[in-house]
């Protein structure tokens, strides 16, 4: 038997080395046993699932004869190429048994006799299946025993080097074949392919200091939106190791953690070859914090301004243990230094430029974990310009004399980018109205004085003018692309597997065959949200906008829906200042059967209060856009030490648009109401004769009771985007009760109300509420009002810190009889912490006043503190643990008649407002 070397033309040496290992020529190298059989060498094996990001260079090993004349007889002692294991001699394998098969016709050309998968250098075991590249390998092996005699052909074993190659999973490869005579003398091959496996990954970890930093989740979260695979079971890559070290050296600078290092380290692992342990050590060195930010070179505008304008990069304040401010980020440095250029550009300053930053190293702390630095940022402010001429170029669709408006600026005005911007987004979403939603634009600027406008190399600007006199001076060329106008192909749902497809199309404002509207899109959007039948939709993960295949101006439209919240079957039990301790029973869904529908029975018991209502509401009664409610109730509420209230009746609304989310509502209610287990001590004759009109408020000459039937038309604008966590928009509420038609008890009692939410980041966000109220009976004295329609305020729906009802107008005997105006203000500074949970920073001032007495600064009663709110899954309701100080409280009793206190603390569930 003779041993061959496989000569590879060097076409095929492109881009890949190939591993060749020359044997003299001598005995096979391993036993006809420990090859695999003909029969399973002629089967191809399934490829296997997944594969490997890259590969590595292969070891270089020495180039073959140039004809295979000279590779059949190689030199005696080859010498190996550098980094590669030099050969060994073959050992002496036992004598092959004789041929007793069948033989190939005689004057045969060299024929495939045997093929063999080796593994030298992992101990002949593989980590892959073996019938795996088996399915790679396209040359067969003769079959005599089926009369099939399969010639040697040295290009198809060429190929199948490539395609073992190409799959990944080595790191070294190379091809001997051996000449295995027939004992008619035909040249049979045995062509042995040597394999070395690239390692796997079993167990990734990270270790070090800096994996306390850094959490688990959100790390492999960083890999995922790099792009980067680091998953168990995987082929070993540095060059994948060498990203996942600089995402998570990247993830620990946005820490404050500059110093930070990250090394590997590849432990090999029992229980197979090639299988290793690979760790991430992760050293976070100091934290860098920002002591003091110094500008330098600004003059036109203070370092005040500009440290005001930095998002990122911040000095510490006495807020930083919670929001983290004053960590160095150098990653986001460069947000920062556009900030600090747009607000220069929105003032003039076209040729403003921010430099490098230079951290100057102030100390470290006592225990070595804070780095205290100056941060010094340079700035080149250039002149301040002035508008010369205002030019539109590449509209067809739009004249300038309608798109000019939309830019307040005018010659003669400093250069403001931020009026730039303004006007583009507004030209937006005029040109997105009419469909061309490909609509962009900016602006190119001709400096008058010679200086090279910033974006002359992308808009071809021509020579500048002679320099004039006087200040420096700009013309303004809006350069704009319309694009084509597109119409909706189809609009399409995906994951509503409850809600039907009528309950979400009525909700949109775009429609299939029409013009794709993309303000129409977004109010869609806003109105879908609003329902609260899904998870909020954001982005493009949530709505898809594609154009349509074979379509020149057609675009589909797909709104991927997570349902939640559907049906709820509650049950549970708590403590709070209004319910007392309390245990509920309840179903509500929002969403009956998916048509949309609200349905509520709740059975709620309390020591405080007992509440049993069933309610029903059809959003689009008659299929049309107008909704349809009916509820019925009864409540008993104990106000402590004062008496108890218990309301019986129900109620009927209507509801239609007027405009986009404002909505007229028309409700009449009727209920009989009794006042009980008066607290004796306001029925002794000193307390009635103190107050001549305690008998009425409290209904004691008349049973206690009183009928009220009152006609409620009210008016809502609503653009607030979420009903639970809202973060932006706005709320407005004029309502008016009139009382009197069909009851005992007449008044009319007007309510404005406004609502705001003011979103500065994607976790924070401002809440405002401001609220007036008036009451006042048609006929009579404010004393034929009942005391549970006069109005108070007080508590955790208004003014956090005080007790329920405690503030307002008060009897000689300590009674809160309430008054006949009402002044309330909230906010709110709203952080979202980690999921449903958010912390609450507020502020709450109300006044309640009487007949004849007017409102005062000094008569406000105020309340300020934290609230951590969170969402209960189960029940879909805001739950709320709240810290409050009470500064403004003279004269204020809690509801045990003493002194209401400086601190309280408060549980609640739902929202302030």
């Amino acid at each position: 038997m003779r041993r061959t070397h496989l000569v590879i033309p060097a076409a095929l040496l492109v881009g890949v080395v190939l591993h060749v290992r020359p044997v003299a020529a001598g005995p096979a190298a391993a036993s006809t046993a420990s090859r695999p059989s003909t029969a399973a060498s002629a089967e191809r094996a399934p490829v296997p699932a997944g594969g490997p990001s890259s590969r590595l260079t292969p070891r270089l090993a020495d180039l073959l004869t140039p004809s295979a004349t000279q590779a059949a007889q190689p030199p005696a002692t080859p010498a190996p190429a550098p980094g590669t294991p030099p050969a060994t001699p073959a050992p002496a394998t036992p004598a092959q048994p004789k041929y007793t098969g069948p033989l190939p016709p005689a004057n045969s050309p060299p024929l495939v006799r045997t093929i063999e998968l080796r593994f030298p250098t992992q101990g002949n075991v593989s980590v892959i299946e073996p019938q795996t590249y088996l399915y790679y390998i396209r040359t067969r092996p003769s079959r005599p025993s089926e009369g099939v005699w399969v010639p040697y052909n040295e290009q198809e074993v060429l190929q199948d080097f490539q395609r073992l190659w190409n799959t990944h999973f080595l790191d070294n490869l190379w091809i001997d074949v051996e000449d295995e005579p027939y004992p008619n003398g035909v040249v049979g091959k045995h062509i042995i392919y040597n394999l070395e496996e690239r390692e796997r990954v079993k167990i990734v970890d990270y270790e070090g200091t800096g994996a306390k930093v850094l959490d688990r989740s959100k790390i492999d979260d960083a890999l995922k939106n790099a792009g980067v695979t680091m998953q168990l079971d995987t082929f070993l890559d540095q060059g994948t190791i060498q990203k996942v070290e600089g995402i998570l050296r990247d993830m620990l600078h946005e820490k404050g953690f500059q110093a930070a290092t990250v090394t590997h380290k590849i432990t090999p692992m029992e229980g197979g070859p090639k299988l290793v342990h690979l760790t991430f050590e992760m050293d976070e060195g100091p934290k860098v914090k920002i002591k003091d930010v110094e500008f330098v070179g600004n003059h036109a505008v203070s370092s005040g301004t500009l440290r005001r304008q930095l998002k990122y990069n911040k000095s510490v304040w006495f807020l930083s243990f919670i929001s983290g401010r004053g960590t160095y980020q150098e990653s986001k440095f460069a947000d920062d230094a556009e900030r600090i250029v747009e607000y220069y550009q929105d003032k003039g300053y076209i040729e403003a430029r921010v430099g490098d930053p230079q951290l100057k190293v102030l100390g470290d702390s006592s225990d070595g974990k804070t780095r205290w630095v100056q941060l010094r940022i340079p700035v080149t402010e250039g002149r301040r310009y002035k508008i010369g001429t205002f030019t539109f170029a590449g509209n067809t669709v739009v004249k300038s004399d309608i798109l000019r408006p939309m830019f307040k600026l005018k010659t003669g005005d400093y250069y403001d980018a931020k009026k730039i911007k303004k006007g583009l987004e507004d030209a937006q979403e005029l040109y997105g109205r009419g469909g061309y939603f490909e609509f962009t634009g900016y602006p190119d600027l001709h400096p008058l004085d010679g200086t090279e406008p910033p974006n002359a190399a992308q808009s071809g600007a021509p020579e500048p003018k002679a320099k004039p006199t006087g200040p420096p001076i700009v013309d303004v060329t809006m350069r704009l692309q319309e694009g084509k106008q597109y119409f909706v192909n189809r609009i399409t749902f995906v994951g509503n597997t409850t809600t039907h497809d009528t309950v979400i199309r009525r909700q949109l404002r775009l429609f299939e065959g029409g013009v794709f509207n993309t303000e129409a899109l977004k109010y869609s959007i806003r109105r879908l949200n609003q329902l609260g039948y899904f998870k909020k939709l954001e982005g493009s993960q949530d709505v898809s906008v594609t154009k349509t295949p074979d379509a020149t101006n057609k675009v589909d439209v797909k709104l991927k829906l997570q349902e939640q919240n559907r049906n709820q079957l509650t049950f549970g039990a708590g403590v709070s200042q209004f319910e007392g301790f309390f245990g509920q029973l309840g179903f509500t869904t929002s969403n009956f059967m998916g048509r949309g529908e609200s349905l509520s029975l709740q059975v709620q018991a309390g020591s405080l209060a007992q509440n049993y209502s069933a309610a029903f509401t059809e959003p689009f009664l008659f299929d049309r856009n107008m909704s349809g409610s009916i509820q019925v109730f009864r409540q008993d509420i104990e106000y402590l030490s004062q008496f108890t209230q218990r309301s019986t009746g129900g109620n009927i609304g209507f509801g239609f648009p007027l405009a986009d989310f404002t909505r007229m509502f028309l409700n009449y209610s009727y209920q009989a109401v009794k006042v009980y287990n008066v607290n004796p001590v306001f029925l002794t004759p000193a307390a009635l004769a103190g107050n001549p009109y305690l008998q009425d408020t409290l209904l004691i000459a008349q049973g206690g009771a009183r009928t009220v039937s009152k006609f409620t038309p009210s008016i809502v604008h609503d653009t607030v985007d979420s009903p639970l966590f809202p973060t932006t928009g706005r709320r407005y509420t004029l309502s008016v009760d009139l009382a009197g038609l069909g009851g005992d008890t007449n008044f009319i009692k007007p309510l404005v109300e406004g609502v705001w939410y003011l979103k500065q980041s994607n976790r924070t966000s401002f809440g405002f509420r401001a609220q007036a109220s008036y009451i006042r009976p048609f006929s009579g004295s404010d004393a034929n009002l009942p005391i549970f329609e006069k109005l108070f305020t007080g508590g955790e729906y208004s003014v956090r810190g005080f007790d329920i009802r405690s503030i307002g107008p008060r009897d000689p005997s300590g009674l809160v009889v309430g008054g006949n105006k009402l002044l309330l203000f909230n906010a709110e500074y709203l952080i979202s912490i980690a999921g449903p949970v958010r912390l609450v920073m507020f502020y709450d001032a109300g006044q309640v006043d009487a007949v004849g007495q007017n409102f005062a600064l000094n008569q406000f009663k105020t309340s300020t503190g934290l609230e951590i709110r969170f969402l209960m899954p189960v029940m879909n309701i805001p739950f709320r643990l709240i810290f409050a100080y009470n500064p403004q409280r003279s004269g204020v009793l809690n509801n045990s008649l003493l002194p209401q206190s400086a601190f309280s603390f408060r549980f609640a569930v739902g929202s302030t407002f």
